[in-house]
């Protein structure tokens, strides 16, 4: 399949948005609970085993639990018990619930730049959300992030892959050469956009969920380290 040039965007029609880590800081809240679960579990083992202990335990339950705050707290108990030899006191499996509590609840805090691009790229183009994870968690983020004035749609699936991309594009009747991507992670944001035949742009952050690293593609995309930088690239005026 042919690909457009990675500095011909005058075909896009219609740009789709990470929101986790793109839109908003998300990552930042599971080291957070990382470190409270280690200090839970220091009896038993060191913050560093705990680590790819919690990653594996996290890469197994995928296809059962999915995304999200509630499927990484099901992991979180998983691990502390299993970690514990099963000797965790209750109280402090309560104390893992109200972590997973927490961070249902953290504030959402909003990227430099965000609420400066989106009103400008509003006026040109079209604008979705392309985001994976837990239904509820993630409608109650996008809520209060006020933002969703800007998006006409959302699309909130369990996994981001090459057939739902083709899906997403086929009901909004767009053609592939017409999609622009931006998000973070390369495997679930730029890769599979790029296979299909559209077009991304990576925002490079050294916050990276584990599960989401992946290799460069092949194919050419651009490549930024602030949501701002859009715009120029864009051909679109900024402050």
């Amino acid at each position: 399949m042919s690909h457009t040039s990675v500095t011909d965007y005058s075909k896009i029609r219609l740009i789709g948005f990470d929101a986790d880590d793109t839109l908003w800081r998300n990552s930042v809240y599971f080291v957070q609970a990382e470190k409270r679960l280690a200090d839970l579990l220091s009896p038993w083992l060191s913050a560093e085993t705990l680590h790819s202990r919690l990653v594996a335990t996290e890469t197994d339950n995928m296809p059962w639990y999915g995304y999200g705050v509630m499927a990484y707290t099901l992991s979180l108990i998983e691990t502390a018990a299993r970690e514990s030899h099963y000797e965790i006191p209750a109280k402090d499996i309560e104390r893992i619930l109200e972590i997973g509590k927490w961070m249902l609840g953290h504030p959402v805090e909003l990227y430099d730049g965000v609420l400066q691009i989106l009103p400008v790229l509003e006026q040109h183009y079209p604008l979705v959300i392309v985001t994976k994870g837990d239904m509820l968690d993630q409608e109650r983020k996008l809520r209060k992030s006020g933002l969703m004035p800007y998006f006409h749609h959302i699309e909130i699936v369990s996994e981001k892959n090459e057939d739902n991309y083709r899906d997403l594009l086929t009901r909004l009747k767009v053609r592939p050469e017409e999609f622009l991507m931006v998000g973070n992670s390369l495997k679930s944001d730029i890769a599979p956009v790029l296979a299909v035949g559209g077009q991304a742009v990576h925002i490079i952050t050294d916050d990276i969920w584990e599960y989401e690293r992946s290799d460069k593609p092949a194919l050419p995309y651009r490549e930024i380290s602030r949501i701002d930088e859009l715009l120029p690239i864009l051909g679109l005026p900024g402050d």
